[in-house]
């Protein structure tokens, strides 16, 4: 066999093995969190928050560097939690935005908000808002680590915190601002055959943007972005 193709041949054999590692080492995540155990997650995330200060490393304009703005602007802090159920097939927990909200009205998101002035931390932010919109206790979620900040095109830098949830949560959501809370499966969300690339007219010009559809459910915008962000990193992208 020529050696051009000697190469060509291992090349792809090295790229085989590799996704092959990938893929046993997040099953073995999966089936350690369906234990309740995040040691495995741990070692993929980051163990303390990014500085805001610093800049986020991702976010909406990374399908559309065109559209970012000369010069650097002033981003409001903000946190999620990213919730993930320790069930046999762990799942993450999302809720659906009421329609009658002023922001994103009626779009899936994770439970979080904006800093406010009296949070400690952003880590403070995202499990206060996490129970004020499911009524799910701080106490209940076991932090995991963090993923980096992730910049939107409406002006926030949102740090989003990886929380381990056990079964034994009650929900009760704000009627005033979750519509539903669903779950959706976590091996679902992290495999790259499941997210979309779409567009749509935004501020007159055309922007790209991350989606996933899960039944009825359509995941989209900075949620799908942070869940992109998520899986590239448990999957070593």
């Amino acid at each position: 066999m020529p050696e051009i193709q000697q190469n060509a041949v291992k090349a792809d054999y090295i790229g085989v093995m590799a996704e092959h590692d990938s893929e046993s080492h997040l099953q073995r995540i999966l089936n350690q969190l369906a234990q309740g155990e995040a040691a495995l997650l741990r070692g993929r995330l980051l163990a303390e928050p990014p500085a805001i200060s610093v800049g986020p490393a991702g976010g909406d304009y990374d399908l559309n560097p065109e559209m970012r703005r000369d010069g650097t602007r002033k981003l409001a802090p903000a946190a999620v939690l990213v919730p993930i159920i320790a069930r046999p097939k762990p799942t993450v927990l999302f809720t659906r935005r009421t329609p009658h909200l002023s922001r994103h009205a009626g779009q899936v998101s994770f439970p979080g908000g904006r800093l406010h002035a009296d949070d400690p931390s952003l880590v403070r932010t995202a499990l206060r808002e996490t129970e004020e919109e499911t009524g799910i206790a701080p106490e209940l979620v076991e932090i995991a680590g963090f993923l980096e900040c992730y910049e939107t095109g409406t002006g926030f830098a949102i740090l989003p915190v990886v929380g381990l949830l056990r079964t034994n949560f009650v929900l009760a959501p704000d009627a005033n601002e979750v519509e539903e809370a669903f779950e959706a499966p976590l091996a679902f969300l992290l495999d790259p055959a499941n997210r979309e690339r779409r567009s749509m007219e935004w501020r007159g010009r055309q922007r790209q943007f991350y989606a996933f559809t899960y039944g009825t459910h359509y995941i989209w915008g900075a949620t799908a972005g942070i869940l992109v962000n998520f899986a590239d990193r448990l999957l070593g992208a």
